[in-house]
Order: C-alpha cells, then sequence, then structure tokens
C-alpha cells in the first residue's frame, strides 16, 4: 500500500506525462488548428490533472503547457521568443486562465473532500454513539470505544486504560504492545476529572490533525458513556438498599404478628402448667404441653422461612442434590403436619415405580412443607388435598392441589412476590405471604 509522499510523487509524473501526451497531440494537428484553439485544448487536461491529483500538480501542468504552447505554437517555433504583441496577450491571457482553471478545481476538489471527511467522521461518531447506547457497564464500553478506535484508525495496536477506582485496561490485538512510543495518547476526561487514556500505535501514515481531533471526541463520547453507566449503577445501588430497607419493614410489620401468636400459646400455656391452676394428673395438662409443642414447631416453621429466604435473596441457600425417594420425603411431610391436618383428609397417590429424584433432600421437604401447609389453610373443613406424581419422558411431574378458592387471574403474575396476598383471602386468613 503506497503512502502519501509516493502518491504525491506519482500524481506530479503523471500530471508531466499527460501533458507531454497532449502536447505531442496537438503539435501533429499545428498546420490545421488555430493558435487560439490550441490555447482552449490545453485547458481540458488542466481541469483533468487538478481534479485527478490536486492543486499543485495541477499549477505544475499550467505552467508547463504554457511554456509548451509557446514553444510549439507560438512563432517563431522551438523557441520562446515572442515577436507579435498578440501572441504576448494569448501566452499571459492563457497562463492566468490555466492558474485560475487550476486553483478553482483544487479548490472544489478541496472543499469535496472535507465535505467527505466530514460525513465520513460524522457517521462514525454516529455509529460510536449507538454502540455505546445502553451499555450496562464500564467494561463493554471499553471494548466498543477501543474496537471502534481501531477500526477507524486502521491502526497497528490500541490500548485503552481506565484510572482509579476501577482500573484496568483493553487492549487490541490481546497481546503486548510494541516496544516504541505510541504515536498518540488520547486522554479521556470528564467532569469528575481524568478517567483513562486511549493509546494508539500507528507509523504509516502519520496521524493528522483532523485525525486527533476524531479521536478527542471519540473518548469524550466514551467519558459520557462511563459516567452514564456509573451513575445508573450507583442509582442502582440505592434502589437495592431502599428495597432493601423496606423489605425489613415488610419483614417487621408482616411477621410481628405471627411470631407473636405463637409466643404467646406457649407463654399462656407454660404460665398455666407453672401455676397451681393445673393438676399434674389433669386432662387438661396434656393439651398445654401439645399446645406448647405445636406452637413451637409453628415458630420455629416461621423462623426457618424467614432464614431460608434470607439466603436465597443473599445466593448462600446452595441444593445438595443426592439420589432420594420422593415417597419417603412426602410421608415425612405429612407425619409432622398430621396435626394440622385434622379436618381434612390427605390422600397419596405415588407409584411405587417412581424412579429416585435427584434433589437437596431439607429443600425439598421445605417445598412440600409449604405446598401442603398453604392447601390446608386456604382449602375449607372436611375437604381433600391430593398429592399426585407421575413420570412424563425424562421429567416427574408433582402436583400437590386442594379445593380451595383459585387464585384470580389478576394475581397470578404476583403470587409469588414476598410478602403478596390476595385481597380475597388477606382478612380471611392469617399469614405473611411469604
Amino acid at each position: 500500500m503506497w503512502n502519501s509522499s509516493v502518491v504525491s510523487r506519482l500524481g506530479y509524473l503523471f500530471a508531466f506525462l499527460l501533458i507531454a501526451a497532449i502536447t505531442a497531440l496537438l503539435s501533429l494537428l499545428r498546420g490545421v488548428l488555430d493558435t487560439a484553439l490550441v490555447a482552449l485544448l490545453y485547458l481540458i487536461p488542466l481541469g483533468i490533472i487538478t481534479a485527478r491529483w490536486g492543486l499543485g500538480p495541477g499549477i505544475m501542468s499550467a505552467l508547463i503547457a504554457f511554456l509548451a504552447f509557446n514553444y510549439f505554437f507560438i512563432e517563431p517555433h522551438y523557441t520562446f521568443t515572442v515577436h507579435r504583441p498578440v501572441d504576448i496577450v494569448i501566452l499571459v491571457v492563457f497562463l492566468v486562465v490555466a492558474v485560475v482553471i487550476s486553483q478553482l478545481v483544487g479548490q472544489a476538489q478541496a472543499g469535496l473532500a472535507a465535505a467527505t471527511a466530514r460525513e465520513r467522521e460524522a457517521t462514525q461518531l454516529y455509529e460510536l454513539s449507538t454502540a455505546l447506547a445502553g451499555l450496562p457497564n464500564d467494561h463493554a464500553i471499553v471494548q466498543i470505544l477501543a474496537k471502534q478506535v481501531h477500526a477507524v484508525a486502521e491502526g497497528e495496536y490500541v490500548e485503552l486504560n481506565i484510572t482509579g477506582t476501577r482500573s484496568f485496561n483493553f487492549r487490541l490485538p490481546n497481546s503486548n504492545p510494541p516496544l516504541r512510543p505510541p504515536e498518540l495518547i488520547v486522554t479521556i476526561e470528564a467532569a469528575r476529572g481524568v478517567l483513562g487514556e486511549i493509546r494508539l500505535w500507528r507509523a504509516e501514515p502519520a496521524i493528522s490533525s483532523s485525525e486527533k481531533r476524531l479521536y478527542q471526541t471519540f473518548a469524550s463520547q466514551g467519558a459520557l458513556a462511563l459516567e452514564r453507566a456509573w451513575l445508573a449503577q450507583a442509582e442502582s445501588r440505592a434502589q437495592v438498599l431502599e428495597e432493601s430497607d423496606q423489605l425489613k419493614s415488610a419483614i417487621l410489620s408482616s411477621v410481628s404478628h405471627e411470631l407473636r401468636t405463637p409466643l404467646s400459646t406457649i407463654k399462656a400455656a407454660a404460665s398455666s402448667l407453672r401455676g397451681k391452676e393445673v393438676s399434674w394428673d389433669s386432662p387438661a395438662r396434656t393439651e398445654l404441653v401439645a399446645a406448647i409443642d405445636d406452637e413451637a414447631d409453628h415458630l420455629n416453621l416461621l423462623v426457618g422461612n424467614l432464614l431460608d429466604m434470607s439466603r436465597i435473596e443473599s445466593g448462600a441457600l446452595k441444593p445438595k442434590r443426592q439420589w432420594n425417594i420422593l415417597a419417603e420425603i412426602v410421608e415425612g411431610v405429612i407425619a409432622r403436619m398430621k396435626h394440622l391436618a385434622v379436618e381434612h383428609q390427605i390422600r397419596i397417590d405415588l407409584p411405587e415405580t417412581l424412579p429416585l429424584i435427584p434433589v437437596d433432600y431439607v429443600q425439598m421437604e421445605q417445598v412440600f412443607t409449604n405446598l401442603v401447609s398453604n392447601s390446608l389453610k386456604y382449602a375449607p373443613a372436611n375437604t381433600t388435598v391430593f398429592i399426585r406424581a407421575q413420570v412424563e419422558g425424562e421429567s416427574i411431574h408433582v402436583q400437590v392441589s386442594n379445593q380451595g378458592p383459585q387464585v384470580p387471574p389478576e394475581h397470578l403474575e404476583r403470587i409469588f412476590d414476598k410478602f403478596y396476598r390476595g385481597a380475597n383471602v388477606r382478612h380471611q386468613v392469617a399469614g405473611t405471604g411469604m
């Protein structure tokens, strides 16, 4: 690939050869062409040369054409001597017109080149802005910015460094930079100060001033995108903290009554047993002990749900999968909840041919405990709760159903939100919605 200096020298050479070819052609027709017509015919290649190779070759061609016109077409021929005043006027006019045409065409070409360059820069800036829009984090922004600079510059190597609390860099290609210093360093600066810098290695062609302005604009766009991403992250963190505070308030307001109820029952039963109102051989003593045991289990379930919910929110609750028998999990849950099902019937339909399932035993117990507890809580008395399972392809489909009221369609999307309970059951059945 030729650099700009080689192209410029070739332009001068081609311009000289074109004028020489035109002069040779016109010399063959010198006997039939008028001198003024020859001068006009010289102007055509001058415009072509200036349009194709620029103002410098155009001016040089105008001077060569002036000398060739004088030497070959102004009498006496083959000399630069001019005898007739009219020929002097023709030569002067020809030179002036040739230079003016070269200037006008050169300015038009320069204006067109500048407009094309501005359009290209505008397109590149638009592409960068579009690529940076909506990026969620600074790493993605840095990658896009470095790739855009590398593509536009067609450089040998690009390195983008971000300094401060988020120090990292991105390189294209992904290797060590050249040993020599970079040809261009552009600072990424925003209102909060210097965020980093772009380093560009490109030996040829030399980086022009317009390219430097373009890369500085790239850096400004990158700085705005980085600040926008950091502000969005700060806003997200603030929103998370606000939601955390709201969650704490919701937990306190939602579970305070649920925790107080079993505690009150345990306290009342323990006080009765401690006092002398109930004798040790009285049937009431057995009922009070059973009440303490049941309410303690209820309290333990509530506290366990709260702890599990906090561990799930923090990502600390990880399943420990092992091969288990589904029937054993379900039977263990039903055995512990039989005191809650005195007003209901629980029917289990689990085929003996069910294969082993890879689940966390404790967490799956909790799943069935929550489902059966809700079924018993919301289903009317003297109704049946069904637990069924069947093999469907490579999966096992388990269903826990009851004869209680259906969930309204408008509540289905929020039924698993924390502490959310439908308005139709909120004041009918006690609970927290955990």
